[in-house]
This record gives structure tokens, sequence and C-alpha cells, in this order.
């Protein structure tokens, strides 16, 4: 997939393309549903397939006080729209200025002019422009007058659960990752890299661990332990991860620490990837590393059964 950091980079005319907008935070399953109906539409005519997203999330700018917690960094969004077969990338640099871009102009200026584009995909609650004020409506009579065609995909559901980035950070919070699962097609996945802790995993409670430092930035799941798969090197390996504060040492930095099974690498430094598979138990203060090293022996019996019913799914 071509990314594009700008419009500027756009170095050729796109072939009769099929577009779809939106910010795509954690590309669940009804970014998904919008990228199909792109490649369908793109498919008989050998056009191009085109997204174009924002980066930064718009209310990073909109509303710095509060922006929302981002559920897949810039890299992973990248990746996710790849796999769904999207052939070009437009990220346009979200900033006060572009926020200011009536809808007219957003349609006339990019949409048609720049992009070319033959046939929109867009949610059911699709608005944008100046203060929201662009809307399916005015999309669908500028189409008219353009000569583009506006494609309108319903709200997908799971559940009696409507698919939303907003319904997705909410189950992350609560620690549902099965509902999550649902919601997002895959597992809800941490990346980070690996950093030297404090060495109290191994030596002191007799369970190495890998620990995460985690970005203000992005979707912290509830604290507690969770039963995770690690990703290394395009190896998947099972573990336990327990994110909080680590309260039974007085810690006071969120982080994350995970014990990965059957594994005895040096990996400082490296990169990984978690999938969190399930919610085990709240994050406990225990009266030391004797009893915080009972109940991580029972954490890891508990997560090797839940890994061994994944592999039968």
């Amino acid at each position: 997939m071509k990314v594009y950091k700008g419009l500027q980079e756009i170095e050729k005319p796109f072939y009769r393309p099929a577009l779809t907008i939106g910010n795509f935070d954690g590309v669940h399953l009804g970014h998904q549903a919008l990228f199909r109906r792109v490649v369908e539409l793109a498919g008989p005519r050998n056009g191009d397939t085109v997204a174009l997203t924002f980066e930064p999330h718009p209310m990073k700018v909109l509303r710095p006080q509060n922006p929302p917690k981002l559920i897949s960094t810039m890299d992973n969004k990248v990746e996710l729209i790849a796999g769904a077969g999207i052939e070009y990338l437009i990220c346009l640099p979200f900033t006060k200025e572009l926020a200011g871009t009536s809808a007219h102009d957003f349609v006339n200026k990019i949409l048609h002019q720049i992009i070319g584009t033959e046939d929109l995909v867009v949610g059911y609650d699709y608005a944008f422009g100046k203060d929201r004020r662009g809307n399916i409506s005015l999309l669908q009579a500028m189409g008219s007058r353009l000569g583009f065609k506006v494609h309108i995909i319903s709200p997908v559901t799971v559940n009696g659960m409507v698919v939303s980035s907003t319904n997705v950070r909410e189950q992350v919070t609560l620690g549902e990752m099965m509902k999550v699962r649902l919601l997002l097609g895959r597992h809800y996945q941490i990346h980070g890299i690996v950093h030297e802790g404090i060495h109290r995993g191994g030596p002191v409670v007799g369970f190495p661990t890998a620990n995460l430092r985690i970005n203000r930035e992005d979707l912290c799941p509830k604290p507690g332990v969770y039963v995770v798969q690690v990703i290394h090197q395009g190896q998947r390996y099972g573990g336990v991860m327990n994110i909080g504060y680590n309260p039974t040492f007085g810690g006071q930095e969120l982080g994350a620490e995970v014990h990965i099974f059957d594994f005895n690498k040096d990996i400082y430094g490296h990169p990984i990837r978690l999938d969190l598979i399930k919610r085990l138990r709240d994050e406990k203060k225990f009266a030391g590393p004797e009893e915080l090293a009972g109940q991580i022996t029972r954490d890891v019996e508990e997560a090797r059964l839940v890994l061994a019913g994944e592999k039968g799914r």
C-alpha cells in the first residue's frame, strides 16, 4: 500500500478511484465494511482503492485538553488498512486550517479536483467540514453535480452492540477483551519496546518478565492480569501480563509486565506485540514476594488452559 503524508505527495492522478474517509481508529468491523465496499466498487473497472484519514486525530486539535485515547497506533492502522485491500492511503495532516475548511470546499477541492473520486463510501452517520456541517445529503447533492456516487454503509452490529470506536474504547477500559474481539474482529493489541526493569520478576518472584511502558496517548485496558499471546520476530508465545502500578512493591508508574511461557531470550530493546485474550483478575497488593509468586503460579495455570482453548477455535 502506498502511503501519502499529505496531498502534495500525490504525484499522479488516481485511476477511477473508489474512496472512503474516516479516522479509522482501531480499524474495527465497521471500518472493514467500508473498505470491503471500496474494493467491490473499484474492482470491476480496475479502479484504484483509496482511503483518506487524518493525523493527528482531529480531537487532538479541536479538543486538546481531552483527546480520546487511541485504540491503534498509526503504524498499526496503516498495516490493518493495507490488509483490508486498500492500495492507497492519504494521511491528511489535521490542522486548525483544515478544520476551518467548509464542507463544499473539502468536497470540491480535495475529493473531486485532487482525488478525482468516482465512488465515495461513508458510514451512516458521517459528518465533515467546518463545524461538521457537511452531511450525507450534501455529499449526495454535490456528487450528482460533480459526477461521483455516494454509497452509505449501515451500522454494523454484533450481539446487539453497534460497532464503533467509542464502544471499543469503552469495552477496553472495562477489560472486556472477549467483547472487544467481537467488535474488532481480532484481539486487542498493545505494541511496545521491551525496556529494562528493576530485575524483580525473575530473581525476587521467580517469574522473569518483559517490561513495557504504556504510551500516555494509547488506550490502556483496565488494570489487572490478562492472558496474552506475545508476538516476537514473527513467533507467537503464550503469557500472562500484569498491567497497572504493581502495588505489592509500591509502584507509582503505569506499566505492563509480561511473563512469557517457555521463553528464555534477551529481548531488551526489541519490539513486541501483545494480543490480549482474556482478563483474569484485578491487580492486587500482596503481603510479599512469596504470596505474589503463589498467585502468579495459579494465573499461569489458568492462562495455559485459556490458551489451549484458543488453539481449538
